[in-house]
């Protein structure tokens, strides 16, 4: 395997590690109407993410950073032509960030429900156009002889994009609502169980039929057929332990549903990288698009070293802030001085 593959590859893993961790924090965004029955109920869900959300952001900056020095031709192509697109998910991500830090500092209930709005919309946009871009992206859209994208904003709102958005989007509330029953006590704990046995029903119907409209268009590979196939046992299996109040498992098996669900697109994709719909010949591809060897050899290098220290830490974050938050804790930590989860409130 040469280096431009590698990277394409690595690319991969670091959209599967996005989706993953910042796939539960819509998700959990996109239950406060479902959950919230009050300020508390609010205040248990949003600190359920509060010391990791923004951890959680740093994948997809990573990712980027990484797109742009190895692929800067693909870079340029997917940021130039999906511009509005990518500047409506940062625009919702920002919003997001904002209400997690204002909507406790005052104590108005109007003031708490602007910023809860925002955080709702700021996680169900972007867990929507993720799914938009990447279809759009496996699907292939029109680019001239310089790689450049020659459609409108509009012409992304197709109706495989689309589902593609809505695969998404379900699959993120259901994730996020697995890992509310797994991160609380009480009652919020089994009403989330609930809410996720719902929604995942839902989700293994629009999943499916989305992964079926995939393997037309790769042309029926047999990489993307096994790992699609995994991921829909895997994301049947999630909903199964659900049912059966397996939180850890069902969670797990969540996390692989996107892990393989994501890899399942790169495998379609490959060995494109943004195929033209219009002319084949002017698709972007690993090889056209690569940054030279000694780019990547430097980039290989520093990989090794920061990668795994960026994995410790965020490893130790999760272990840090481990335990439960239930509506009890909240008012113990209400009553004392803030601290760790309960500053996100």
């Amino acid at each position: 395997m040469d280096l431009a593959t590698l990277w394409f590859w690595i690319v991969a893993a670091l959209f599967v590690g996005y989706f993953i961790l910042d796939g539960f924090d819509f998700g959990v965004g996109m239950t406060l109407p479902f959950l919230g029955k009050d300020d508390l109920d609010r205040r248990v869900l949003i600190n359920t993410i509060g010391p990791v959300w923004d951890l959680n952001e740093t994948w997809v900056i990573v990712a980027g950073a990484c797109l742009f020095a190895a692929f800067p031709e693909w870079y340029a192509t997917l940021f130039s032509g999906f511009y509005l697109a990518l500047l409506l998910i940062l625009l919702a991500l920002i919003l997001r960030g904002v209400s997690f830090e204002y909507r406790h500092q005052r104590p108005e209930s109007r003031w708490k429900a602007w910023f809860d709005g925002m955080i709702i919309v700021g996680s169900a946009v972007p867990a929507l156009l993720w799914g938009v871009a990447f279809a759009n992206i496996v699907q292939g859209v029109p680019l001239d002889a310089d790689h450049n994208y020659i459609g409108t904003f509009f012409d992304l709102l197709n109706p495989y994009a689309l589902l593609g958005g809505v695969t998404t989007l379900l699959l993120f509330f259901t994730h996020g609502a697995v890992f509310i029953s797994l991160k609380t006590a009480g009652d919020i704990r089994e009403r989330a169980r609930k809410l996720a046995v719902k929604s995942g029903v839902v989700t293994i119907v629009v999943a499916a039929s989305f992964l079926v409209w995939t393997a037309f268009l790769a042309e029926f590979s047999v990489a993307y057929l096994v790992l699609a196939a995994l991921a829909a046992v895997a994301l049947i299996g999630a909903w199964l332990f659900n049912l059966r109040g397996a939180e850890g498992w069902s969670f797990s098996f969540m996390a692989a549903t996107v892990a393989l669900a994501v890899l399942a697109l790169f495998t379609a994709l490959f060995p494109d990288v943004m195929p033209a719909s219009n002319d084949p010949a002017n698709s972007l591809t690993i090889a056209n698009a690569s940054s030279s060897e000694y780019t990547l050899t430097v980039m290989s290098w520093t990989a090794l070293v920061f990668l795994p220290l960026i994995l410790l830490y965020q490893g130790w974050t999760y272990w840090v802030f481990r335990k439960r938050v239930s509506r009890a804790s909240i008012q113990a930590a209400t009553g004392a001085a803030p601290a760790g989860a309960a500053q996100s409130a």
